[in-house]
């Protein structure tokens, strides 16, 4: 069986990332080929278009989310996510179950004999009037039947699990600064969200496992597990297992992909990348050392926003002033430095419509 090595994963990974090349295609063909945008963090999402499309235009994303094409809600791994309103009615069902487990794993002792799908019936009853709400005004409606739990514990079991949720713009929008306001998926969208296939077989599993593969394969069934959350995959998996191939890591790991999906010359050049927080780039993996040393694999979960300089994260970056201010985690050629000022200037003038284009990298830490 063929072993990938490090760099030969690294450049697969950009490319299904649309990191190697940036592209043309549409935006809402962008966010449907990488399975969506981690998006907690409202304004992030921008940023990891922008390095991976043609001429973003920022305006067109909001847009999307005015016209319900593409919505924020709690999907993968329990986090929030932007993706297109198709693929989160294709989905959303196939999460439910995980989604009500990762609540649990939180606050199971305060759910300690509350039926859920009581609680689910009866938050579904206090959204069908339509109006909007935040997860405290929905838990507070509700506190008077379930006092034990708690309003935080109940509002992010009712938001995040039991009753599918979308966040209304302006939340989400460039530049905009909102709160939250929920409002059940299927009233935002019209349309139900699709209920899981009858006969017991997993046709939503089985194209989960593709999209992945196209967007961050070559994998492992690890992988898959940290990128969804979803455990119970491996049936999928058999199930499609003909239509895929199969190589090995450095550690030995197997790993499937898609038989026609790119996979580069390792050689292939890498162009400096910014990528905002939580960048599914990096956090779609279980082992992650195809794009960053394990010495800066807290940086992931941390939020910090990195820059990948031939393709692996070797500096974070923020803005102060205006000015996108970049510290290197190890030293940099004269070549690196000149591409990541080059990029860190193009990186302030999206973000200040072109009134600013000052980046300013900090000394090495040694």
């Amino acid at each position: 069986m063929t072993v990938l090595d490090l760099r030969a994963l690294n450049r697969a990974t950009l490319a299904r990332q649309l990191l190697l090349d940036r592209t043309g295609i549409p935006v809402l063909d962008a966010v449907a080929h990488l399975c969506g945008l981690q998006a907690q963090e409202p304004q992030e999402p921008f940023v990891g278009l922008w390095s991976r499309l043609h001429g973003f235009d920022p305006a067109a994303l909001s847009d999307l989310l005015i016209r319900r094409s593409v919505v924020r809600t709690h999907l993968m791994r329990r986090t929030v996510h932007l993706l297109t309103a198709e693929d989160v009615l294709a989905w959303r069902a196939r999460h439910d179950t995980m989604l009500r487990q990762r609540v649990l794993g939180t606050y199971r002792r305060e759910f300690a004999g509350v039926d859920l799908d009581e609680l689910a019936e009866a938050g579904r009853a206090v959204m069908a009037d339509g109006e909007p709400r935040s997860m405290t005004e929905l838990a507070r409606a509700l506190a008077g039947r379930w006092p034990e739990p708690g309003p935080r514990a109940l509002g992010e079991m009712l938001v995040a699990a039991l009753v599918p949720m979308t966040q209304l713009p302006p939340r989400g929008l460039w530049r905009k600064k909102a709160g939250v306001r929920n409002v059940p998926l299927s009233a935002w969208l019209g349309r139900e969200i699709d209920s899981p296939s009858p006969d017991g077989s997993d046709p939503v599993g089985q194209a989960l496992v593709r999209r992945y593969l196209a967007a961050f394969g070559p994998a492992a069934a690890a992988d898959l597990r940290a990128w969804c959350g979803l455990a119970g995959l491996p049936a999928a998996v058999s199930a499609i297992r003909d239509e895929l191939v199969g190589f090995r890591d450095e550690r030995g790991r197997h790993l499937l992909d898609l038989p026609d999906a790119p996979r580069p010359d390792p050689d292939t050049p890498a162009p400096v990348r910014f990528l905002p927080a939580f960048d599914n780039a990096v956090l779609g993996y279980h082992d992650r050392t195809r794009i960053v040393d394990d010495a800066h694999r807290g940086l992931s979960v941390t939020g910090a926003r990195v820059v990948l300089v031939d393709g692996r994260v070797a500096a974070t970056w923020n803005v102060e002033g205006g000015t996108v201010l970049v510290s290197p985690l190890r030293r940099f050629s004269r070549a690196e430095r000149d591409s990541v000022a080059e990029q860190g200037q193009a990186l302030a003038s999206f973000l200040s419509d072109g009134d600013v284009k000052r980046v300013e990298l900090t000394a090495t830490p040694w």
